[in-house]
């Protein structure tokens, strides 16, 4: 998955949800900032692409299960996306169910395109859910 620079992405602070939701038609890579345990309050950042539907965003753990950010978002589920300088904290909600994984899996496709989906995700077992503003 191509990177970009998370400093520059993470200095801005929200100023609205409205800003939140613009910035995110206008990017197709957001940075996802996740607390790495729950009691050091440790956070670390990376590049993800995502897909919306309806008042949800959905991501793609590269690695699926296996992915440090999932599991760091099973232990402490809070998560701030931040897209275009716009930062938005909310909930994540894990998605184990195949069926909904594979939903998830479709509208990477329909976005990105099957191939890189294939190039850069290596296991399609999980997804994560969260609500949008």
């Amino acid at each position: 998955m191509p990177k970009k620079s998370v400093k520059k992405a993470a200095k801005k602070t929200a100023t609205s949800p409205v800003k939140f939701k613009q910035a995110l038609e206008r990017t197709e890579e957001i940075v996802l900032t996740v607390t790495e345990r729950e009691f050091s309050g440790r956070t670390s950042s990376r590049p993800v692409w995502f897909v919306t539907r309806g008042r949800r965003l959905y991501l793609l753990p590269v690695k699926g299960s296996d992915s440090k950010w999932y599991r760091h978002v099973l232990e402490t589920p809070t998560v701030t996306l931040t897209a275009k300088g716009q930062k938005w904290t909310a909930r994540a909600t894990p998605i184990t169910d195949p069926a909904k994984v594979h939903e998830v899996v479709e509208m990477f496709r329909a976005k990105y395109g099957a191939d890189d989906v294939k190039k850069y995700y290596s296991k399609l077992d999980v997804a994560v859910s969260i609500p949008l503003p």
